[in-house]
């Protein structure tokens, strides 16, 4: 298995949909190849993601519970993990006001 898709059943509390997402797009990028998206390959992807995305909702929702938990714990809710998230959403929404203000900067 992939080390970057970390085991989502049996978590307390149980995984939340951004984790389900985060771990639908780990594999389809693995399984693909496809790292970053472009114009080219975002709507095969953006599809593969969602199909993935519910199919891992509606698993986890059907399993029974895990009689352990899993031994490791998502990405999302590590501290360091959510620090680097929360300032590249920052960043990007700091890029798109500087798009609607028409200020120049670099890309």
């Amino acid at each position: 298995m992939c080390r970057n898709i970390t085991t989502l059943r049996g978590l307390e509390p149980p995984a939340t949909p951004d984790e389900i997402h985060a771990a639908a797009t780990q594999y389809v990028r693995k399984v693909t190849g496809v790292t970053k998206t472009t114009d080219t390959t975002r709507n095969a992807s953006d599809t593969a993601v969602a199909a993935i995305t519910a199919a891992t909702a509606q698993a986890l929702a059907d399993l029974p519970d895990r009689r352990n938990p899993p031994s490791t714990v998502p990405p999302l809710r590590r501290d360091d993990v959510a620090a680097r998230v929360a300032a590249r959403q920052a960043a990007r929404e700091e890029h798109e006001r500087l798009h609607e203000q028409g200020v120049p900067h670099d890309h």
